[in-house]
């Protein structure tokens, strides 16, 4: 999660296609081969490695499982159903397409690149075209992201749009027609560096889209990824803001929201494993964004080392504010900084790396979203 790289090649290990089991066998030696190369290559592969063989383990349990299905009610009926599960999702999200009008949307990063969007509803079709024309073309950053990664973010948020209770699958993309332009920063060309595109550019992809379909308000559209380690240690969470506000209803707070739908690990278990001491992680009350209806509010996290460890962090709204819905105000700017040992306060940018000394602490204040509606006199 490097927030300096410029090139894919300077974001880990690079793997095309490389094929894990060969005739029943995991390829162990050539696995270990492949992560030891290149210019960063992986500092734990045992790790690494047990994580693919537990993913594999998932895989074949899946099979059977499949198997299973096919040996109980035929090969005929099993694949009927699945055509059924997407068959149902493309009708769920031609009703939504049914409810909606053109609208379009625009969204700046610090950067100051943008993300522009333009839905058309087709009525007598029943089918909608999302054009992303007009978004920057791929950054010099990692703020890049692959063309799969946001088409998901256009798949998450019409299934998000959907009141049914229907597994997400590629059934919800049939009635939906994606122009990415190539070479764009949501559409990037090798070897354009792309660790932010799944973690941040999708958050504001997802923001973009749901302002254009006038339906939520923004949420912190950053996921504050916050990494630490040194040769014995590595660490990597994202950090929790406010959820979206929205007509008739206020955001949560602190919760992980859209792309960053995850949880953080418990203090005990990070003190426990880590060299760290969690000092605060609080709600500031009052931070989401002000409206008719609130934006949920944002926290406040603090890390201190009990080692020396080289900390960084990828993050996006330090200085351009989520924009409120229909009248709402902005929400807060996040902010990140370390508190040294000489009681001095470090502020470290949006996208930075820094040495920590045992001691030392690192803050990171997470945005808000942006309020929904003037807020009555």
């Amino acid at each position: 999660m490097s927030p300096l790289a410029t090139s894919i090649l300077e974001e880990g290990v690079y793997i095309d296609n490389f094929l894990l089991v060969s005739q029943g066998r995991f390829r162990e030696r050539e696995l270990y081969e492949l992560l030891a190369s290149g210019p960063y290559p992986a500092r734990n592969p045992l790790q690494n490695v047990n994580d693919l063989k537990a993913q594999i383990a998932a895989c074949e349990k899946g099979a059977r499982e499949l198997r299973r299905m096919d040996e109980m009610f035929s090969l005929s009926v099993v694949e009927a159903y699945m055509g059924h599960v997407q068959d149902n999702a493309d009708e769920s999200v031609r009703r939504v397409i049914d409810r909606l009008a053109d609208g379009e949307a625009t969204s700046v990063s610090d950067q100051g690149a943008v993300i522009k969007v333009r839905i058309t509803v087709d009525k007598a079709r029943r089918e909608a075209t999302v054009d992303f024309t007009g978004t920057s073309p791929q950054q010099p950053s990692n703020f890049n992201a692959p063309e799969p990664v946001t088409r998901a973010a256009v798949l998450y948020v019409f299934r998000v749009m959907v009141d049914d209770d229907i597994p997400i699958n590629a059934g919800c993309l049939r009635p939906i027609r994606v122009i990415l332009p190539e070479g764009s920063m949501l559409s990037p060309r090798y070897p354009a560096a792309v660790v932010a595109g799944n973690v941040e550019v999708s958050q504001a992809v997802t923001d973009t889209l749901f302002a254009a379909l006038g339906a939520l308000g923004s949420a912190q559209g950053t996921m504050n990824n916050l990494t630490f380690g040194d040769d014995t240690y590595q660490y990597y969470e994202t950090i929790c803001s406010g959820a979206p506000a929205g007509e008739g209803f206020d955001g949560a707070s602190a919760v992980h929201t859209h792309m960053t739908n995850s949880r953080l690990t418990d203090p005990e278990v990070l003190e426990s494993r880590f060299p760290v001491v969690l000092e605060d992680f609080h709600i500031r009350r009052g931070s989401g964004g002000k409206g008719r209806w609130k934006a949920g509010d944002g926290t406040l996290r603090r890390i201190r080392f009990l080692r020396p460890m080289q900390a960084a962090i990828l993050s996006g709204h330090r200085a351009v504010a989520n924009p409120g819905m229909m009248g709402g105000e902005p929400g807060q700017l996040g902010r990140n900084s370390v508190r040294r040992n000489d009681a001095r306060i470090e502020i470290l940018p949006g996208c930075a790396e820094t040495n920590i000394e045992a001691g030392e602490a690192i803050e990171i204040v997470t945005p808000t979203g942006g309020g929904w509606g003037k807020t009555t006199p």
